[in-house]
């Protein structure tokens, strides 16, 4: 590909990307995932996708946002494969679905219910929607390392946010209902809305993908109003996952250059 072609969506251009990169949802999140980097900048913004650029290790490496869901997510996956990157990392937040998971948590997948529709683009449903095993294992150890109180499991991954925390009100919350129902009891500890689309765009590109989140609330959080406002959101958590993140990213650099 010619250094000059741009990116429909993300606005970026080969020579801008590295091999290694941080995926947060949120915009915001992303300036305070690359003051983690040695000499980050910022370099570009489009709709959702907010970009800076630093380096881990030597290594230049990318924050970029893909914003919330599915669509989005595999959009700026797409893209930054395309012009070369091949190791990321989601940094993000959820919600409690389980009584051993609480406010501040580490969250490190081990997989993720697809109650979402964006990786059946990719993937038959049949196909589980799992994590790099060796993006996964930094992340794991990194959690280790940092000593943060954390769980590693099952997510729910899902593309509506009122739908979870008002399903039985849905036209179809017969259905909602029982599905949720039959994730707890399999014992999914956590839910949130990039996840298992990454997993699985990223196993059809060929290319390794992990995620680690702090969790934002308590399970069964008692007011409708905790649920749909801020008030649960863990900003003084937050650091927790994007350290993991980082010593993971460093790893995984340090182990590809013994390969």
């Amino acid at each position: 590909m010619s250094q000059e072609v741009m990116m429909l969506h993300t606005n970026l251009v080969r020579k801008e990307v590295g091999g290694y990169a941080f995926l947060p949802g949120s915009p915001q999140r992303v300036d305070r995932i690359a003051k983690y980097l040695d000499d980050f900048h910022f370099v570009k913004e489009n709709r959702e996708h907010r970009t800076f650029a630093g380096y881990l290790e030597g290594e230049l490496v990318l924050v970029v946002s893909t914003g919330m869901g599915g669509p989005s997510t595999s959009i700026c996956l797409e893209e930054l494969v395309e012009l070369g990157a091949h190791t990321f990392i989601r940094v993000g937040t959820c919600a409690s679905v389980s009584r051993g998971v609480g406010r501040g948590d580490v969250i490190v997948p081990t997989g993720a219910v697809r109650m979402e529709g964006t990786s059946m683009h990719f993937a038959p449903l049949e196909y589980p929607a799992i994590p790099d095993p060796e993006v996964n294992d930094a992340l794991l150890h990194a959690l280790h390392e940092k000593g943060y109180p954390g769980k590693r499991g099952v997510i729910i991954t899902r593309d509506s946010f009122y739908t979870q925390n008002r399903a039985a009100s849905k036209p179809i919350g017969y259905e909602l209902v029982n599905k949720w129902n039959a994730y707890k009891m399999m014992g999914a500890i956590a839910t949130e809305m990039e996840g298992s689309p990454l997993f699985i765009a990223g196993a059809s590109l060929g290319v390794r993908t992990g995620v680690v989140l702090v969790c934002a609330t308590d399970y069964e959080v008692e007011s409708d109003e905790d649920k749909t406002t801020n008030k649960t959101y863990p900003m003084n958590y937050e650091a927790r996952a994007i350290e993991v993140a980082i010593e993971a990213m460093r790893e995984l650099i340090l182990a590809d250059r013994k390969k």
